[in-house]
């Protein structure tokens, strides 16, 4: 597709949506249209220029974003849908995996569960976790260090995750409780996803409640997002993955981000406090970059946020499945697809620099061009360590004891991916089944 043909396309979308459902001006003191939130599938739009940002260049921004590797883009400001992506109609709909977006939403709802008292920051673990299950060290992680990523336990991101890709896991708590600890909790910051996998288990004890009905009930409901949009995995004892694996479609994506954006409410409706999500979109200790399971701007971090303001944070999943939030501009940007690691690294930097370009109300500094940044070894062992992956098959010192292929924690477990339903994968779900999750 040549330069041109690329930048009609998602220009006629953001002329297109001027013709959609009107936002309201409320009678916003700095003279921009702003629109309101709803439980629909259809948001409320408005003219880039009505919310003051140029058309022709955030088509241009919106072109560059629709490389094949996007199946989904979409750009609010003031809670108005702005632009979107060539495929959104297609895809808006169907499920796709969020990857590491999936901790942001634990992260979510162990704030809802904060909100109403049943979880502490500072609580212990230990308190809410079955008699037996883990040593003492362990016990004493706090549900901050959880959230923070400064839990201490040793990390292996590949490993710990690969098994996950068919949710071969006998139970993910179990294999967390089994992971060494290596630092005193709360000083360093470690990517690790057993550590989400736990604090979804525990925020479940805490609740006494599946935590997916939970989630559902407090958080997704609330935002229209149906039971029937969505598939949540699970390992082989039943236990609900936080580190990934919410398949979720990206118009029921792009509203968490608008939920951050108004700080927890939905109309009418605080769902999360908006402290919990101050706190939750700060800087932690350990790490100035990263909050509570979210990606933050923090002192030296803008080159995480080009263009963006200091209060942006971001919902990151692999693969490239992303949301920014800039709740100071009233602006999110989200996109989902597949993206091979390592390929097209500066795209995030890029799309970011040209929307803020396309800013006028207010003007937003050029962040300049992207300087590469050194990645980390695949080879790096808190990248790989094969003894985190043959601990899920009960081998080796990583391996929790009584937990194997067959049976964990003195119960028999389920086969593979036996509770997925028909049309998805790993992947995304896709197809006609009544039963397949998506928007229809």
């Amino acid at each position: 597709m040549n330069h041109l043909v690329r930048l009609a396309v998602p220009l006629f979308a953001v002329l297109l949506l001027a013709g959609g459902v009107a936002g309201v001006a409320a009678g916003a003191p700095d003279g921009l249209w702003h629109c309101e939130v709803g439980s629909g599938r259809v948001p409320q739009t408005a003219i880039p220029e009505e919310v003051g940002i140029d058309s022709a260049a955030l088509a241009a921004a919106v072109a560059f974003a629709s490389d094949p590797t996007r199946r989904n883009v979409q750009v609010f400001r003031n809670n108005c849908l702005i632009a979107t992506g060539p495929h959104n109609a297609e895809t808006g709909g169907q499920p796709w995996n969020m990857w590491s977006v999936t901790k942001s939403v634990v992260a979510m709802v162990a704030g809802i569960a904060i909100d109403e008292g049943r979880l502490r920051l500072d609580d212990p673990i230990g308190a809410h976790l079955p008699a037996g299950l883990g040593d003492e060290a362990h016990r004493a992680i706090t549900v901050r260090s959880l959230l923070t990523e400064s839990s201490g336990m040793q990390v292996a991101v590949a490993s710990e995750g690969v098994t996950g890709l068919v949710q071969l896991d006998p139970n993910v708590v179990a294999q967390a409780m089994a992971m060494p600890i290596e630092h005193p909790q709360g000083t360093v910051w470690q990517y690790s996803q057993r550590a989400v996998d736990l604090l979804a288990y525990v925020t479940q004890q805490a609740v006494g409640e599946d935590l997916q009905a939970f989630a559902q009930r407090k958080l997704f409901s609330p935002l229209g997002i149906e039971r029937t949009d969505y598939h949540w995995g699970r390992d082989r004892s039943g236990n609900t993955y936080g580190y990934a694996h919410l398949i979720l479609p990206p118009d029921d994506f792009v509203k968490l981000g608008l939920l951050v954006l108004n700080k927890g409410a939905w109309r009418d409706q605080q769902v999360i406090s908006a402290e919990y999500l101050t706190r939750a979109t700060e800087p932690s200790p350990a790490n100035p970059c990263y909050g509570f399971l979210f990606v933050v701007n923090g002192p030296g971090c803008e080159v995480l946020f080009p263009g963006l303001p200091p209060d942006a944070v971001q919902m990151s999943g692999m693969l490239r499945q992303d949301v920014f939030i800039a709740p100071s501009l009233g602006l999110v940007i989200s996109w989902t697809g597949v993206t091979v690691p390592g390929g097209s690294v500066s795209f995030p930097h890029d799309v970011l620099r040209n929307t803020a370009a396309a800013f006028r109300e207010p003007r937003l500094a050029d962040p300049g061009p992207y300087v590469p940044r050194e990645d980390i070894s695949l080879m790096d062992p808190t990248i790989s360590n094969p003894s985190t992956t043959l601990a899920a098959f009960g081998i080796g010192p990583s391996a929790y004891p009584g937990c194997g292929p067959v049976s964990c924690l003195g119960k028999p477990l389920g086969p593979p991916i036996a509770g997925w339903p028909p049309g998805c994968f790993v992947l995304g779900c896709i197809g006609p089944d009544p039963q397949t999750p998506g928007i229809r």
